[in-house]
Formats: C-alpha cells, sequence, structure tokens
C-alpha cells in the first residue's frame, strides 16, 4: 500500500461521509440546527453550525479538478448560512487546487496528518481491571457526559457545546461509540466510523481522574478488534502535526500518509 492519490480518495471519503452523517444526526436531533451537506465536484461540504469542527469541506480537488463554478457554489453553500468557507485539502489535490484557494484570498489557518496502518487483530492484554465496550442505545448521556469531561478539562467553558457533540456522536449512522472503564468505573469515551473497509479512528478522550490508567490504549485496541472483526482492511486517524496525539498514533503502528491543510475564506458580509 502506498500514500498516493487512491489511498488519500479512500481515506478522505471515510471522513467525509463520517462528518456528513454527523450533520444528518444533528438535523434529525435538533430540526432547527440547520444543519446540512452537499456534494460538489467530488467533494463533500457539510455545515454543522457556524462555529463546529465539522463545518469544512472534505474532498476538494482528488475526485475532480477544482473549477471557478465549483468553488462559487461551495462558497455560495456556507456564506448563505453565516459560515467561512473552509477547505481540508489533501496535497495530492496539486498544486493547481492550491494556487486557486490562494488567488480567491483564501488563507491556511491548520496543518493535520493523516495517518493509517493494516487492520490487523490485536493481543490479548492482561488488564483484568480495564474493560472497553460499545455502549448500548440508551448510553448515550453517559458517552457524552465522559468524552465531554475528557475534551473539557483544558478548557471547561465548552462543556456544554461538547456535551451535545457527544450525544449527537450516539445518533449518527455507521457511528460505533465506545467506553472505556477502569474498575467498571467510566472513563474514557472512543468512535470508530466504518466506510467501505477503512475504519475511522476519532473522538478519544479520559476524563482527568483515570489517565494513566491504560484506557486510551485498551480503547484503540478494542476499536481495532472491532474494525478486524467487521472486516475493515485500513485503519486512519488525524491528529494535529507533531502533536502528542501523532505521536500515541505513531507508537500504535500508525504512519503519516500525508500532511494536509485547512484553508479559509472569510464569509461575505450579509
Amino acid at each position: 500500500m502506498f500514500s498516493d492519490l487512491a489511498l488519500s480518495r479512500r481515506l478522505e471519503r471515510a471522513e467525509g461521509l463520517a462528518c456528513a452523517r454527523f450533520a444528518d444526526a444533528r438535523r434529525s436531533l435538533f430540526p432547527d440546527s440547520g444543519a446540512e451537506w452537499v456534494e460538489c465536484a467530488g467533494a463533500y461540504a457539510v455545515f454543522d453550525g457556524v462555529d463546529s469542527p465539522v463545518t469544512q469541506s472534505f474532498g476538494l480537488g482528488i475526485f475532480e479538478r477544482p473549477n471557478a463554478a465549483a468553488l462559487d457554489t461551495i462558497e455560495r453553500f456556507f456564506f448563505d448560512r453565516g459560515a467561512p468557507a473552509l477547505h481540508e485539502v489533501s496535497p495530492h489535490a496539486g498544486i493547481i487546487a492550491v494556487d486557486m484557494l490562494c488567488s480567491r484570498n483564501y488563507r491556511p489557518i491548520e496543518i493535520s496528518n493523516v495517518l493509517y496502518r493494516n487492520v490487523e487483530e490485536p493481543a490479548a492484554e492482561d488488564q483484568p481491571n480495564v474493560s472497553v465496550r460499545v455502549i448500548g442505545p440508551e448510553e448515550s448521556e453517559l458517552f457524552a457526559s465522559v468524552s465531554a469531561r475528557g475534551w473539557a478539562d483544558e478548557h471547561p467553558e465548552l462543556l456544554s457545546f461538547l456535551l451535545r457533540i457527544g450525544v449527537i456522536a450516539t445518533a449518527r449512522e455507521g457511528s460505533l461509540c465506545f467506553i472505556g472503564e477502569v474498575d467498571g468505573i467510566p472513563g474514557a469515551a472512543g468512535v470508530l466510523c466504518i466506510h467501505e473497509g477503512v475504519a475511522l479512528f476519532g473522538g478519544s478522550a479520559t476524563v482527568p481522574s483515570l489517565r494513566r490508567r491504560g484506557l486510551q490504549a485498551a480503547l484503540l485496541r478494542e476499536r481495532m478488534r472491532f474494525a478486524y472483526q467487521h472486516g475493515c482492511e485500513l485503519a486512519m486517524m488525524v491528529a494535529e502535526a507533531g502533536s502528542d496525539s501523532q505521536c500515541n498514533a505513531e507508537r500504535t503502528g500508525f504512519k503519516i500518509a500525508y500532511t494536509r491543510t485547512k484553508w479559509r475564506l472569510p464569509c461575505e458580509p450579509s
């Protein structure tokens, strides 16, 4: 397996579809949210709220060569909803896509690494006090609480926002939500999304009081086991370039497929 255009298409489509389904879940739970998505020039443009990290496009320039008309359409999709135009762009989109964005006054705002590895059945681990399981439909609020407390440690002002994100994640089609426990106490949460043999690992967080107890390693291991048992051949995750998350992923066999850039164009005044 090589880090080429074909691989990028598989990975970007898996993440783009997961985000599109997230918007579908938000709209189902909160009909007044205005969440929706469209496909244009092979890219998925997702609106999940002005401040949502899901609001952006995926796959621009890797399924079809971008053109001015397509960018006009995608920009209008975001601008009409009061959001800036945001694009996660794979380097396999090529210099033509980047040059077009620069000519339209886009600016880079984020760099991330897309990592991947083959899916293999993990070896059993002897941690009798640590367990991981897929949540039941009645445990949506439990999952949201654990996830939000883990993510909000350094930003407590975001707790209510993160609680809603967690609830929506449990309602997303094709999304499996996992809880990790120490001695029966829920302390970590993680998500797995599957699309055409690609297992997307995301949303992992541990509550502060139960960190360094092996929960994150157990979450990764059991999600990998689930992916293996359900026929996935490729695992992926996305991390900020050079971050601890990237280092942890590389320690468990992930390698960098490519580095991508998020581009932003401010919303036009009403």
